[in-house]
């Protein structure tokens, strides 16, 4: 009989099809999944019960859902400050084509402490640079996500395009079509788990449109659908993206993604800012999702993504941190926050988003985008039990009457209590599954590696 975990005496947000919550209620964890749920206190006589949690003064949410991140930038935090996204492509590829196993494998384990501690029980990481000679780096980021304890996409990226080929990144950083396939493939074979309690999961990502082939792209989607597995990239992030898809290809980035076999339910794209209503259109057709990042389009003035037009069309939509590189924070609650304010500042003003379309957004939107919504993002019995207690009673909270909105609006929640199937990663925000002080020592110790190579010393 699987031992059971009981919550008690918290407002629950559940985010399921009905958006349904309790003002006090309880939850019933048996195993890695949720068991039972609803108003009061939980069921009398329940066997097996090992530990009961009073969660009076929280709220319970699904644990969030990272669908969009580059955890090599944690070594890079700080640069460039200024600079809009080509030409902050420019200044940080030649850093970044220095990179390293020991690099790589630090920045990942302070990208995913960062954002486990704030409430991520399903992270990703669209990892695409693989200078030669550079290590396992794919293994070095699932080592780091197995540590924590957080579920985990690793898109394995490419790029083919180099400078000498028009694109950004040095010579030496990006692959060959071919090899970027095979290893791609291999990666999908030696780390991809289809399970429905899944840990590791492995999707196909070619870069962009401006660092990767036409073929990478065509031959990637072919790749991703014989294997099984879903496909990601960026995708209309910025004007420049559009005038070079246009001047390259003859149209923009969606015609040009589903003339490659780009637009599809199993496929989601970073950003995607610069959307008209055709291509809004052809997205909710496909089922192609979006990983909604605005803190990154903020920081590199990318534009305002038009979220607002693409839920009211149907486009699957989650939140997304970005690399740390253009988002310094590295988490995602802060996002949900950000998601609602900035696209308040559009075309649709008080009427964008509301506080619990943005957790949505943080939650469910984001288990969709990743194929995993029948598994996770919600709080239903059945699911994987992968839930946060946000600690609301204290001064930063305790008198906005509405946990919702409390969670949305007030300042970053503390999280009293981080579960991932059943397992308690986070305890009174700090990690249980790493040592936070050590990571943050190993972070700065591999930035400062790194800033010396790239100063050539």
């Amino acid at each position: 009989m699987a031992q059971r975990l009981v919550i008690e005496n918290c407002s629950i947000a559940t985010v399921d099809a009905d958006d349904t919550e309790y003002a006090s209620g309880h939850l019933v964890v048996a195993g890695n999944r949720i068991e039972s749920l609803g108003p009061g206190r939980a069921p009398e006589g329940l066997e097996n019960v090992v530990r009961r949690i009073d969660a009076s003064g929280h709220l319970a949410t699904p644990g969030l859902v990272n669908t969009h991140h580059h955890f090599y930038q944690w070594i890079t935090r700080g640069l460039a400050t200024d600079h809009n996204l080509f030409d902050w492509l420019v200044a940080l590829y030649p850093t970044w084509a220095r990179i390293d196993e020991p690099m790589v494998r630090a920045a990942a384990q302070g990208s995913l402490a960062m954002m486990a501690r704030g409430g991520v029980t399903t992270a990703m990481d669209h990892h695409y640079v693989f200078p030669e000679g550079s290590g396992d780096l794919s293994g070095a980021i699932i080592r780091a996500a197995r540590e924590t304890g957080v579920r985990f996409t690793l898109a394995r990226g490419s790029m083919d395009r180099s400078e000498k080929d028009g694109g950004l990144p040095p010579d030496f950083a990006v692959e060959s079509l071919d090899g970027a396939l095979a290893a791609t493939e291999e990666t999908v074979k030696q780390h991809h788990d289809a399970s429905f309690d899944a840990m590791t999961q492995v999707a196909v990502a070619p870069c962009s449109p401006f660092s990767v082939s036409t073929e990478l792209l065509r031959q990637g989607a072919e790749l991703a659908r014989r294997l099984g597995v879903r496909l990601h990239t960026h995708g209309s992030e910025t004007v420049e993206e559009e005038k070079f898809c246009h001047e390259l290809f003859g149209m923009g980035p969606t015609d040009y993604f589903e003339s490659t076999g780009w637009l599809g339910e199993d496929v989601w794209m970073a950003h995607c800012v610069h959307m008209n209503d055709s291509d809004i259109t052809a997205f909710a057709r496909t089922r192609t999702g979006v990983a909604h990042c605005p803190s990154s389009n903020a920081r590199l003035a990318a534009g305002i993504a038009r979220v607002p037009d693409m839920l009211a069309a149907g486009v699957p939509v989650g939140l997304g941190v970005d690399g740390t590189a253009s988002n310094e924070s590295g988490e995602l609650h802060t996002e949900l926050r950000n998601a609602l304010l900035i696209n308040r500042l559009g075309a649709h003003r008080e009427a964008a988003l509301n506080a619990r379309q943005a957790l949505r957004l943080g939650t469910y939107g984001g288990a969709q985008v990743l194929g995993r919504a029948g598994e996770t993002g919600s709080l239903e019995p059945g699911k994987l039990a992968d839930l946060v207690l946000w600690k609301l009673d204290t001064l930063a909270h305790a008198s906005i009457a509405d946990p919702v909105t409390a969670l949305v609006l007030g300042a970053a929640a503390p999280v009293t209590a981080s579960f991932v199937g059943g397992r308690q990663i986070v305890e009174d925000g700090r990690l249980l599954t790493v040592d936070e002080d050590e990571i943050a020592r190993s972070t700065r110790q591999q930035a400062q590696r790194l800033a010396r190579i790239a100063a050539g010393g």
